[in-house]
C-alpha cells in the first residue's frame, strides 16, 4: 500500500501531507486515519505509547468518544528526508460541556511508500469559554496553507 507523496519530501510534498493528515483527521473516523500508518507504527501521544495499527484505531475511536466536535489545524513546522514536523491546534468539548483548546507538536516518520511508521506527540490542554472558540469543523479549501495565531 502507497501514500503518496513519498520521502524525500519537497516543501510542496510535506505540504500535501501536512493538509492530508489534518483533513483526514477531521473526519474523525479512525479506521480511516489509521490507514495513513504502517501496520507496525510506532507512537508516543502525551504519555500515552501506542504500537500498531489496530491499537491507533482504537485509541483514535476512544479519544473522539471523549473529545466532541473535534477540530482541527495542522501547520507545517520542517521537513528533511523523511520526517516532517508540525505544530497543531484543535479544539474539542468533554461530555460537562467545558471547551478545550489543545497546542502541540507532532514529530513524524515515514517509510517508502509514504506511510507513517512513528508519531511523536506532545500537548497541551487549555480551557476556553465557548465564545473563544475559533475553530469550526474542517478548514474550508481557501484557507489550507494559511497559518493559525499561536495562542
Amino acid at each position: 500500500m502507497s501514500r503518496p507523496p513519498v520521502p524525500p519530501f519537497t516543501e510542496a510534498d510535506a505540504r500535501v501531507k501536512v493538509q492530508a493528515a489534518e483533513d483526514a483527521w477531521n473526519t474523525r473516523d479512525a479506521a480511516r486515519v489509521a490507514l495513513a500508518y504502517t501496520p507496525d507504527s510506532v507512537w508516543r501521544n502525551r504519555d500515552r505509547f501506542v504500537t500498531g495499527r489496530a491499537e491507533i484505531e482504537e485509541f483514535l475511536r476512544r479519544k473522539w468518544e471523549r473529545e466532541l466536535d473535534y477540530a482541527l489545524r495542522k501547520e507545517l513546522w520542517a521537513f528533511g528526508g523523511d520526517r516532517i514536523a508540525v505544530r497543531f491546534q484543535y479544539e474539542s468539548r468533554d461530555a460537562g460541556g467545558r471547551w478545550w483548546r489543545s497546542y502541540g507538536n507532532e514529530l513524524w516518520e515515514f517509510d517508502g511508500q509514504g506511510l507513517m511508521r512513528r508519531r511523536e506527540a506532545s500537548i497541551n490542554d487549555v480551557e476556553i469559554a465557548e465564545g473563544e472558540r475559533r475553530i469550526f469543523g474542517p478548514r474550508p479549501v481557501e484557507e489550507h496553507g494559511r497559518p493559525f495565531p499561536l495562542a
